[in-house]
């Protein structure tokens, strides 16, 4: 069965740690703008020495990184973790995390942030929020899809949660610009799309994250899906969630097949892909090409560009939760239900 945090309550304390990168310098104004979103919002902060810093592609030291982490994990006064952003190196913290002594809270983010929500959803049971990070809620006002990461943590187990796909996306990132109102420039029309067109509605338990890193787990002690699924899923259907950050076409194409292969998608109902900056084509080959492959191997209903990853907003997608996700007409739905 599945472990949900126990809902996030305003007065509670949320810790800030950063696991893969910490926060350069000269964009520590960042965090000081979002900590004061969180404090006006009536939640407590303590943020942590690894989020002020950054040296060859972390915050710190693997140790010092997972030192920090555990810490959190174990301290019963935290409620829920939010790291700063993503990174690139997570996984070297992974043999480091007191996994059998982690409390059941809410971490949330994506990206590298992935690497640890999964790998901690598969090891433990204990549900992980796959969705915004801290710098990216540092405005007055927060858009409607992005602000609904507060409504699942803040959900009871047993919440059903219903979020519709954004009305608008940001086409370029900018952190220098000033909120207009949102951090957000939402200045493309939002279009979800199906692999050949088609209504699609899928349902099962969800998992997923950012498939530039997690694809590293597969065969590691952090990427056992099978053994996740009969331990705390009883064998129900997964509906994965995946995004890609940086890979082109055919990198997209052979990670697609690597994790095939491997297994993580027998006994799949469904696969929502992100709506990605990257992906470029090689000689022709396109990822609507990967996606139409995936679809024809294994017959699984395939969404694509939906509100997930880099090109925010992004919904919330909770690891562990059972969902039916629906897409049509270029609109998508999903309803979670926190249930074990």
């Amino acid at each position: 069965m599945i472990c949900y945090p126990n809902a996030l309550q305003p007065r509670q304390t949320i810790g800030f740690t950063a696991p893969s990168s910490g926060v350069e310098e000269e964009l520590h104004h960042l965090i000081h703008q979002s900590q004061k979103q969180f404090e006006n919002r009536g939640f407590n902060i303590e943020i942590g020495e690894t989020v002020w810093t950054q040296h060859k592609a972390a915050s710190a030291t693997k140790e010092k990184r997972a030192k920090e982490l555990n810490a959190m994990l174990q301290n019963k006064d935290i409620h829920a973790i939010i790291p700063p952003w993503g990174g690139e190196i997570l996984q070297e913290i992974l043999p480091l995390i007191e996994w059998e002594q982690a409390q059941s809270k809410w971490i949330l983010g994506y990206s590298d942030t992935s690497t640890l929500l999964f790998a901690l959803t598969l090891k433990t049971g204990i549900a992980t929020a796959h969705g915004t990070n801290f710098v990216d809620v540092r405005s007055d006002e927060w858009d409607p899809t992005t602000s609904r990461f507060l409504d699942v943590l803040s959900a009871e187990e047993g919440a059903i949660i219903h979020q519709a796909s954004s009305l608008n996306y940001q086409s370029e990132w900018s952190h220098d610009r000033q909120p207009k109102p949102y951090v957000f420039n939402l200045d493309t029309e939002t279009k979800w799309e199906t692999v050949y067109n088609r209504p699609v509605e899928m349902k099962g338990r969800l998992l997923g994250g950012c498939m530039d890193t997690i694809r590293h787990l597969i065969g590691t002690p952090y990427g056992d899906v099978k053994t996740f699924q009969q331990t705390y899923l009883a064998n129900e259907p997964i509906v994965w969630f995946l995004e890609n950050c940086d890979m082109s076409a055919t990198d997209f194409h052979r990670t697609l097949m690597q994790m095939q292969q491997t297994g993580w998608f027998d006994y799949a109902s469904g696969i929502v892909f992100g709506r990605t900056p990257a992906g470029q084509e090689v000689g022709g080959f396109t990822t609507l090409d990967a996606m139409e492959r995936l679809a024809e191997s294994t017959n699984l209903p395939i969404i694509y560009n939906a509100d997930i990853g880099h090109v925010p907003p992004q919904m919330t997608f909770v690891n562990g939760a059972y969902a039916v996700i629906k897409a049509s007409d270029g609109k998508g739905e999903v309803t979670m239900t926190l249930k074990k």
